[in-house]
């Protein structure tokens, strides 16, 4: 019976070194020594550094004839750009306004002053001689000189002054 006694004897000792180790293993100890390795792993990783938004590409300042500003209409990928009291603004922000097919379309690379001041979006507001003088605006009312101001302002708020709308002969003058 020695013997017997003597292998019992190992066994519960190997179970109660099994036991403790097992004690420690057990599942919701697995489970927060993976929580503790997630927090430690998610503090000390490096963060990647914060995207700075893009830039708009810079625009230069420049001198536009009546004819030169025709092609900035938005067709064919250009931008949008208008002319109000000589300053040419960059509307492209705006070109479900301004872009062909809008309801401003027909003041898209044109002069819209007098349109408007008027409030008209009829084909006649329009510059028809595009190598002529510019529209002096003379015969315009009080009333609708402060609408065209207003319009200005509001252009000035909102987008970019890309540059000046002179005469035919003029920009050489200007530059």
């Amino acid at each position: 019976m020695d013997y017997v006694q003597q292998r019992v004897a190992q066994e519960a000792a190997k179970a109660e070194g099994a036991s403790a180790s097992s004690s420690f293993f057990t599942p919701l100890n697995i489970i927060v020594l993976l929580f503790v390795l997630y927090a430690t792993y998610s503090f000390l990783r490096p963060t990647p550094p914060p995207a700075l938004p893009k830039e708009e590409p810079a625009v230069v300042f420049k001198t536009f004839t009546p004819r030169t500003l025709l092609p900035y209409n938005g067709e064919n990928n250009m931008p949008v750009y208008l002319a109000v009291k000589g300053r040419v603004f960059d509307v492209t922000r705006g070109r479900n306004f301004y872009g062909p097919g809008g309801p401003y379309a027909n003041f898209a690379g044109r002069d819209a002053s007098r349109g408007l001041a008027k409030g008209s979006f009829d084909e006649d507001m329009l510059t028809k001689d595009l190598d002529g003088p510019l529209d002096t605006l003379a015969d315009l009312n009080q009333e609708e000189l402060e609408a065209m101001t207003g319009w200005e302002e509001r252009f000035l708020e909102k987008y970019l002054v890309v540059g000046k709308l002179v005469a035919v002969g003029e920009e050489e003058k200007e530059e």
